[in-house]
This record gives structure tokens, sequence and C-alpha cells, in this order.
């Protein structure tokens, strides 16, 4: 796959809206189902499908910065648990999805792909409100 032809490089995914911040490396956006609180995805600014294909590097600052994100996740979302999701399947890009698990959780002992829902879109000043939430944490 060429960066023409990857959604997240031709900037058709995510939505900008979604945009929570700068993450070195990555961009971190709010993941459009807010079914669990939290969602987010942190993707790679450049193109590339796996980690061994990162300089060391930028590799280490890439997990830096989920680590980051996932401690305001945490924070923020209250979350017992978090889930790290570095797939690629469907889109191939290097994205994480990082899933703040919380005590109200409906499937906590499952991945979150497992469970049917129906997908939770928040309202625009909703989606603002979660993205102000961690943009501050993160600023911390």
């Amino acid at each position: 796959m060429s960066t023409i032809d990857c959604r997240a490089c031709a900037g058709d995914w995510p939505p900008a809206e979604a945009l929570i911040g700068d993450c070195g490396p990555a961009n971190a956006y709010l993941h459009s189902d807010q079914f669990l609180p939290g969602w987010t995805l942190l993707v790679l600014k450049r193109h590339a499908t796996e980690l061994w294909q990162l300089h060391r590097d930028e590799r280490h600052a890439l997990i830096d910065a989920v680590a980051q994100l996932a401690g305001a996740l945490a924070e923020v979302y209250e979350a017992r648990k978090m889930n790290y999701e570095l797939l690629g399947n469907e889109l191939p890009h290097i994205h994480w999805h990082l899933v703040p698990r919380r005590a109200d959780d409906p499937a906590p002992r499952r991945p979150v792909w497992t469970h049917a829902h129906e997908p939770r879109i928040l309202s625009p000043g909703d989606q603002r409100a979660r993205i102000g939430a961690i943009r501050a944490r993160l600023k911390r």
C-alpha cells in the first residue's frame, strides 16, 4: 500500500474535529465510538505499517507517547485497566487503540472488539468536553 492509498496519510481518517493533540511522533484523536468512555486513537504521523519499520528512536518515542496518553486516559476516566490494541488489519497504518476499562465496563474481561454494541456517537459539545479533559491532563 502506498501512502496515497492510506486513509490516514490522505487525511481522510480520523476526523480533524476529534484531534486531542500532538504526541510527538503521533497525534491523539478521540475515537468516534465512545461506547467505552475515553476510547482514543494514537496515529503515527508518517506512513508505516509495522513497529519494526520504525527507527529505534522513533519507536521508543512512540511507546513513550502511548504510555503518556494511557496515563492521562486512566486518570481522566478512572480506569481499572487500560487496553492497548495495535492491529492494522483493517487500516494498514500504525495506530494504537487505547481503551480505558472502568468499573462500569459491560464486558471487563473481553476485548472491546468482541462486545456487540450500538456505537455511541457524542454530540459536538460532549466530544469537545472529553477532548478538553484529556488535553488538560496531558498538559500536567
